[in-house]
């Protein structure tokens, strides 16, 4: 079975063959990713990979939580977030019981093997193979204390939010 995932190596510049049309041209997103739990993660992801795959520009500026998602030290550790999470539907008391945060991100990463979606690091290297430009937070990185040598090498470059602004102009901004 092959799913939408698997064909998104699309080169950088390149665009996917049945998408390959002028309402691609000179389109671009820019996702801001703020929160690093596995549930949070793929969303961004998962955007700029479609993006990248209908040949749209996709920027992506990990910030504050989202930090989680391109650590060298976390980014396989990533786990569902339950408690107050109103899509986990279930008590908030129940949600806060020791393991029950566990479960739901075994269950959530044996769904996502399932359905044969790529890993979060996975995604990251599709991402960057196929064009799109990642970026940290330099002030959340300073608020941190994480050093440059912590991030998974798709990083192209520790940015401030202006510099994120300028590469982002005339984009669609999505945060998650």
């Amino acid at each position: 079975m092959t799913t939408a995932l698997e064909t998104a190596a699309v080169p950088a510049g390149a665009t996917s063959g049945a998408n390959n049309d002028a309402r691609a041209t000179n389109r671009k997103v820019a996702i801001i990713c703020s929160k690093g739990s596995l549930d949070m993660a793929y969303p961004g992801l998962i955007l700029a990979n479609a993006a990248r795959m209908m040949g749209i520009d996709a920027v992506l500026f990990f910030t504050f939580w989202g930090m989680d998602i391109i650590r060298e030290s976390t980014v396989d550790k990533l786990h569902a977030g339950v408690v107050g999470n109103p899509g986990a539907h279930m008590p908030a008391m129940l949600a806060g019981l020791p393991g029950v945060e566990g479960l739901a991100t075994h269950m959530m990463k044996r769904k996502i093997a399932e359905i044969d979606v790529p890993t979060v690091r996975e995604l990251l290297e599709t991402l960057s193979d196929a064009g799109a430009e990642l970026y940290a937070c330099q002030m959340a990185m300073e608020m941190m204390g994480i050093a440059r040598e912590e991030l998974v090498p798709q990083v192209q470059d520790v940015i401030t939010a202006m510099e994120f602004f300028e590469k982002s102009d005339g984009a669609q901004v999505i945060f998650i």
